[in-house]
């Protein structure tokens, strides 16, 4: 989005225009929804962050004196990374929070990186699913539901659990082949 185009925005909300204010949910809230999600929330904590973030965002405008240095997303994905942050604290939650970007890289920066890391994830799962049975059902006994190349061998009538490591190991040079051939489009 153009800076001219966030500006007009910002005005929109200033002046309580409720074009302006869908259009700033419709573009931001989805990546303010998966960081809440990932991050130990749910679908309502994502609804009272992203508000409370509006709020924040609307009061922001109002000033006179309030200017905008970074992007629009950039802005409220912080407001929200923080606002989540200090609710999680105050639910003693001391878990570090997943958010897979160290600190010094750019807000922006990370979100694209999200939204890369998300693509890979969904080529990944369209790889897996059109591997083909067995490998399908091998790999996800192997990595989901971590079960020991012993126990694969019995559930896939292998002789030993040499011969279930060798098919595993087959079914994962299908499986990146089939993804990188994907990947590379």
């Amino acid at each position: 989005m153009e800076l001219h185009e966030e500006q007009e925005l910002l005005k929109g909300l200033s002046q309580n225009n409720r074009q302006a204010v869908e259009c700033i949910y419709v573009q931001n809230y989805p990546a303010i929804e998966a960081l809440v999600l990932n991050n130990n929330g749910n679908y309502d904590d994502a609804q009272d962050v992203f508000q409370e973030a509006m709020i924040v965002l609307y009061e922001n405008v109002k000033r006179t004196n309030f200017l905008l240095t970074s992007q629009l997303k950039t802005y409220i994905y912080a407001i929200c990374k923080r606002l989540w942050l200090k609710r999680l604290q105050q639910q003693k939650y001391q878990q570090e929070i997943v958010d897979n970007r160290s600190s010094e890289i750019a807000v922006d920066e990370a979100l694209e990186e999200y939204e890369k890391r998300n693509t890979e994830f969904e080529m990944m799962n369209e790889a897996l699913n059109s591997i083909g049975e067995p490998c399908k059902s091998l790999l996800e006994a192997c990595y989901i539901q971590k079960k020991t190349m012993k126990e694969i061998a019995e559930i896939f009538a292998y002789t030993n659990a040499d011969n279930a490591k060798n098919q595993k190991y087959k079914c994962l040079m299908r499986l990146k082949k089939i993804f990188f051939d994907r990947y590379k489009k």
